[in-house]
């Protein structure tokens, strides 16, 4: 199908979300008014994008024209002239085009749930995680983006041995994704008397926010247990029996959630990570078969694969599905992950654009 066909698909389908969307009936059955207020949303910028497209084209033929019928060679010079402005810009807008028409995740637009667990190393790979932890904290405040602890469980020497957290902003779950496997760090333990370097590692979750319209989630089928709060926390902890742990029966899912304050808030955010879980298990399945139909190396859904490497010795990290390595690893740790995600983000959508080379 020609691209201008596809986008006259699409301003077609555009209208009538458009028209649904206002609809009684649309309004109060919740799961189908948020769908297509995401799809709503999506088009929107392939509609705007059709405009310029149309509009450019017109203009183009129209110069192409003048020079096919034209005999005056003052015309015929201002319409090649205006030819060679427009067809580098007609270009450049079809490439533009191509990347909005690549088929997008729709839960790329989602809110983020991230969970970082201790891998190997023991201690040091406790405070690596609590390095990562502090790194996409930095990152999301840098982004204008809402970070708010659900899960903590603190490692004996510092850092965690698991810490999960919600992350709140535009499009979260569709940057943050291609964090998801195992970073490994390689330096000198601040418990290693010898000096020798240790290669120690965390693992890596981050899921797309169910909201409720996207998980039927029957509460006779999830058991509520309530226990005192361990570990550090305040002096609520150890006091009354707060902690809630929820364990889902049909799949054997088990949540627990201790850092708030009251039991009723524990309960509530527990909820929010069982939900997700449950829909992230349907939503791996789904991203392992596109990536078994794709061989994609970026997001290929495998959760225990090595990832990014942390050198402290050569002051390096390296990005080991993309080849990608940077010499500013302070900053990195400190924040600045947007090149590592740009580039792959960018070697994603090559690989999506190859696959549909043929439609166009």
């Amino acid at each position: 199908m020609a691209m201008i066909d596809k986008l006259n698909v699409i301003f077609q389908r555009f209208n009538e979300v458009n028209d649904l969307i206002i609809q009684p009936d649309v309004i109060s059955d919740s799961k189908r008014y948020v769908q297509l207020n995401r799809e709503y949303k999506n088009l929107k910028p392939l509609v705007e994008v059709r405009l310029q497209y149309l509009e450019l084209s017109s203009r183009i033929e129209e110069a192409k024209g003048v020079l096919k019928e034209e005999k005056d060679a003052d015309f015929r010079e201002m319409a090649k002239m205006e030819l060679d402005e427009l067809e580098p810009t007609f270009e450049a807008l079809e490439e533009e085009v191509k990347l909005l028409l690549l088929p997008k995740d729709p839960e790329d637009d989602k809110n983020a749930l991230v969970e970082i667990r201790q891998g190997a190393g023991g201690d040091e790979g406790a405070i690596f995680a609590g390095d990562l932890f502090r790194m996409y904290q930095r990152y999301c405040e840098g982004r204008g983006w809402k970070v708010e602890v659900l899960t903590m469980n603190e490692g004996s020497s510092g850092g965690f041995k698991e810490v999960s957290f919600e992350v709140n902003g535009e499009s979260v779950y569709g940057i943050l994704k291609y964090e998801s496997g195992v970073h490994r760090v390689q330096r000198v333990p601040a418990t290693e008397s010898q000096g020798r370097v240790h290669t120690s590692a965390a693992s890596v979750v981050v899921l797309p926010e169910a909201e409720e319209v996207d998980v039927d989630l029957d509460m006779k089928d999830v058991k509520k247990d309530t226990y005192r709060s361990q570990g550090a926390g305040g002096q609520h902890v150890n006091k009354t029996e707060s902690a809630v742990r929820l364990t889902h029966l049909p799949t054997g899912i088990v949540v627990e959630c201790q850092d708030g304050r009251s039991q009723h808030k524990n309960f509530e955010q527990a909820l929010k990570v069982l939900r997700s879980r449950m829909f992230d298990m349907e939503f791996k399945k789904k991203q392992e078969e596109q990536a078994a139909q794709r061989k994609t190396m970026v997001s290929t859904g495998d959760r225990s694969a090595k990832i990014r490497t942390y050198n402290y010795p050569q002051g390096r990290v390296t990005d080991h599905r993309i080849g990608l390595t940077s010499y500013n690893l302070n900053d990195v740790v400190n924040g600045d992950i947007q090149k590592f995600i740009d580039e792959l983000h960018m070697a994603e959508n090559a690989e999506k654009m190859k696959e549909g080379s043929d439609d166009y």
